[in-house]
């Protein structure tokens, strides 16, 4: 299908209740059934299953399970970098903040405030600083881990479209991930604070962290925020974080001054959690 035809197509579904129904489904604890979903999404999207903690795809009570299914503990061992990355998947862009602009694709870039849901004091930490956006396919790992040890501060949870985060519609709809709805984590560390974003996306059920659990639904149409000022969380670096239960993308926003990205990164490539992302610009070579 062309891609100008995928995108406007995108415009006209009822996303919302397709959503729904899918996350309704891979919930669902269907027995054989299941287990023969399971079975076909393995072969069509190539998942390596000799990767998983449990490769028995029998074993799988829900489509969620397997979808959000652990790995072997040797399977995804942290780089000795600074920052590491936080997912498997692809880069879809990465790169300087221009201000408080960041780069989608050709022709479409945001802003930091709209991807926090509107808090331009929040955003302004940010200003001149950098990202990395990293697109998790249906066949990748879909746990989200830290990139590096962090002090979580805040979560918020900013109501939005469900449009899909392929690259495709990355290239067509403007504003994108600053659109669809997302959870935002603000972390504190030792270099400065951090902002990781868990964007939602068609049929993705629902997004989770460790500290919470399911963040959505509800989705209740309004922004809602939790603060942890007095109930301190504490990550270390390549513990998980979150998960999506159903694929999306992740946004990384860093203070300028902050990181400095690994030099063989290059938009498209793939990426897997735990390989080096960058380091310390004190730390350069």
């Amino acid at each position: 299908m062309p891609e100008r035809l995928t995108v406007l197509l995108q415009y006209l579904l009822p996303k919302q209740a397709l959503t729904v129904l899918a996350g309704r489904f891979a919930g669902w604890r269907g027995g054989a059934v299941t287990t023969r979903v399971i079975g076909w999404f393995v072969r069509r999207y190539k998942v390596n299953m000799a990767e998983a903690a449990n490769p028995d795809i029998a074993a799988y009570r829900s489509f969620n399970e397997f979808f959000t299914r652990p790995l072997r503990e040797d399977a995804r061992p942290l780089a000795a970098a600074d920052f590491v990355c936080p997912v498997d998947g692809a880069i879809s862009q990465f790169g300087a903040i221009e201000r408080d602009q960041i780069f989608q694709a050709k022709g479409h870039r945001y802003s930091t405030t709209a991807l926090v849901g509107g808090d331009a004091e929040l955003a302004a930490r940010f200003d001149n600083g950098s990202f990395a956006t990293l697109y998790l396919s249906p066949r990748d790992y879909h746990r989200i881990h830290m990139p590096c040890a962090g002090r979580l501060t805040r979560m918020i949870h900013v109501p939005g479209e469900l449009f899909s985060v392929n690259p495709a519609t990355a290239r067509g709809v403007p504003g994108l991930f600053a659109r669809n709805e997302r959870v935002v984590c603000v972390f504190e560390s030792d270099s400065g604070p951090f902002v990781l974003v868990l964007v939602g996306a068609t049929i993705v059920g629902s997004m989770a962290t460790v500290w919470h659990g399911v963040v959505n639904p509800p989705r209740s149409g309004s922004l809602r925020e939790w603060r942890y000022d007095e109930t301190p969380v504490e990550l270390e670096k390549g513990v998980e974080m979150g998960r999506f239960l159903l694929g999306s993308t992740v946004v990384l926003l860093f203070p300028q001054g902050a990181m400095s990205f690994n030099s063989a990164w290059q938009p498209a490539a793939p990426v897997r959690m735990g390989e080096a992302m960058g380091s310390l610009p004190a730390r350069q070579s």
